[in-house]
């Protein structure tokens, strides 16, 4: 079958695409800062509560590993809609919940959906987009998504305080309904020309091509200790940020989140330098200031300007490598992205939950020191497993 065509990505729908993808993320996010509230409406205790954070994170998983392997599979906007679309109705669900197992069944899928969402809108990117632009427009819709990402805990901590926690999710759904007509008007047809295999031969496919793909494996991996590093700090900064002297509120810690819009807006100029051939520059850079931002981080709760100074090293330094990650694991084959992008994103999933489990566990057993001790350690494994994968290479070339 003849491949499809490219079809040009214009700026109007560029910005469509990364708003969308950062509407879906934030739907995964909106109940962190909601969880005293969820815990008083559904009288849940403390350890009941935490599952709810777990199930929209199982969802997560199931969609890497069922929802988004479909788009190598399917005709990819008819898939995306249809993904809106249940992401929708799963939000009114949400919204209307009256008992604990449906609020856990709603988080469930608002986890499942969202994250095949904001996949599946990177993928119908890198799908659309010429490859001598391709970075550079992933590169936007990643943007996106960290906005969204930034974003939600303010926005569902904010309306929540002044209209109740079921608004943030039927608002949310009235505002992923009307991007979806709005992506159904603007798109083209996406059809694959990838036969139709079943779902066990799709796993087959993801693992015949971890093993067989250097760049997914190396990139994989430094994803995975990038966001355990940026979970790591943000759980434990929560609880470090609660207590006294500071005695921030769950608002004001949302807030904070804010100080990382920098590495958004970075994120559509890494695109553009890893277009132009900087991959090396790019991943040195960013794993440089991902390690530098552990001393600035170190001040708290001294000062609140070395805080903000270590947010923005930390957020650009992980928004540069996460980008340039994606851009390098998306120059392979167009039928396969659905499945590099589950693959990647599966250490990403790993590595978010680990950072998330260990924060809270060292804040509480060795206090804040501790913590960037542990967080300027995981940066540091980044550096070595780059340089290694680095020297692996050249050793490679030079036997050839």
């Amino acid at each position: 079958m003849k491949k499809p065509p490219s079809s040009p990505v214009v700026d109007p729908t560029l910005f469509l695409l990364a708003s969308a993808a950062g509407a879906s993320v934030a739907n995964v996010y909106y109940a962190q800062p909601l969880l005293e509230r969820l815990a008083d409406a559904f009288r849940m205790d403390a350890a009941m509560a935490g599952l709810v954070v777990a199930a929209t994170q199982v969802g997560s998983v199931l969609a890497l590993l069922i929802l988004l392997p479909l788009a190598d599979r399917r005709e990819r906007r008819g898939l995306l809609l249809l993904q809106l679309g249940l992401l929708a109705l799963s939000l009114l669900w949400l919204a209307a919940a009256r008992g604990s197992v449906s609020l856990l069944v709603g988080m469930l899928l608002v986890g499942l959906f969202g994250t095949a969402c904001t996949q599946a809108l990177i993928t119908c990117t890198a799908a659309m987009a010429a490859p001598a632009v391709r970075g550079r427009h992933v590169g936007t819709v990643q943007g996106g998504v960290f906005v969204g990402l930034l974003l939600a805990r303010v926005v569902s901590g904010t309306v929540a305080a002044g209209l109740g926690w079921r608004a943030v999710y039927a608002g949310s759904a009235v505002l992923i309904a009307a991007l979806g007509m709005l992506l159904w008007r603007c798109l083209p047809p996406m059809p694959v020309a990838q036969a139709r295999i079943h779902q066990r031969g799709v796993m087959a496919s993801m693992w015949r091509l971890l093993c067989a793909d250097a760049t997914l494996r190396e990139r994989g991996v430094l994803a995975l200790l990038l966001f355990a590093g940026l979970n790591l700090f943000w759980s434990a900064a929560s609880l470090a940020l609660s207590v006294p002297p500071l005695s921030w509120s769950t608002t004001g810690i949302g807030a904070l989140g804010l100080a990382g819009l920098a590495g958004a807006l970075l994120a559509g100029r890494v695109g553009r330098w890893m277009d132009h051939g900087h991959a090396r520059a790019v991943s040195v850079a960013a794993l440089l200031l991902m390690l530098v931002a552990w001393l600035p981080l170190l001040q708290l709760p001294v000062s609140l300007g070395w805080l903000l100074l270590g947010i923005v090293l930390l957020d650009l330094g992980g928004q540069a490598l996460h980008v340039s990650n994606q851009a390098l694991v998306l120059r392979a084959a167009e039928p396969v992205h659905g499945q590099l992008i589950a693959l990647y994103m599966l250490f990403y999933a790993v590595g978010s939950g680990m950072g998330a489990a260990a924060g809270p566990a060292l804040q509480a057993h060795v206090g804040w020191t501790g913590v960037c001790i542990a967080g300027a350690g995981v940066a540091l494994l980044a550096c070595l497993w780059w340089g290694a994968a680095r020297w692996r290479r050249a050793a490679a070339v030079r036997c050839h």
